[in-house]
């Protein structure tokens, strides 16, 4: 399996995007120092050379600019069965609201008291982030709690979705 990458601009940095066999395999953000993460991602390919690429960039520049709501796009997800699971009840958080680790865990079928941990540890497992909205999930206090792009940058998406769901603007 060959990755091709590009890099899509956002306003916390360049997102990158895999694509490999016709799916979409990676959404990373850019590393602490702002230079996009390509480490390790294969080629990077002009995303006109490949129709599943030049999908996710155009999907994922129409959420950075307050466009798109959802994603409908091939994913290979690469994960435990419960991995797969936990990403998969993702997609079911609508856009601009936000879902706790223990609602997600019951929303799944599974009891929160003893899961709500593992679907967390799941959440942050997701190679797929913005695309599988791992940031619409909180902590039960109501405070944002792990991220693998970093907490200010779930802020900012769980921000520009706030904004372009009550009508008052998008980030750019």
């Amino acid at each position: 399996m060959s990755t091709r990458y590009a890099v899509v601009p956002a306003p916390f940095g360049p997102v990158t995007v895999g694509v490999a066999d016709g799916a979409v395999t990676d959404v990373r953000f850019p590393h602490a120092d702002g230079s996009a993460a390509t480490d390790a991602m294969g080629v990077r390919a002009d995303p006109g050379e490949d129709p599943v690429l030049a999908e996710a960039v155009r999907q994922l520049a129409g959420y950075l600019a307050g466009d798109r709501r959802v994603f409908d796009l091939p994913l290979r997800l690469r994960g435990s069965a419960f991995q797969r699971r936990v990403w998969e009840g993702l997609r079911a958080v609508p856009y601009g609201t936000t879902t706790t680790y223990g609602a997600l865990a019951t929303a799944l079928g599974l009891d929160p008291r003893t899961t709500a941990r593992a679907v967390g540890a799941a959440n942050g497992a997701n190679h797929l982030p913005i695309v599988l909205p791992c940031h619409r999930v909180i902590g039960a206090d109501g405070t944002l709690t792990g991220f693998s792009g970093g907490l200010e940058r779930k802020r900012e998406l769980l921000a520009l979705e706030a904004r372009v769901a009550s009508g008052t603007g998008t980030l750019f």
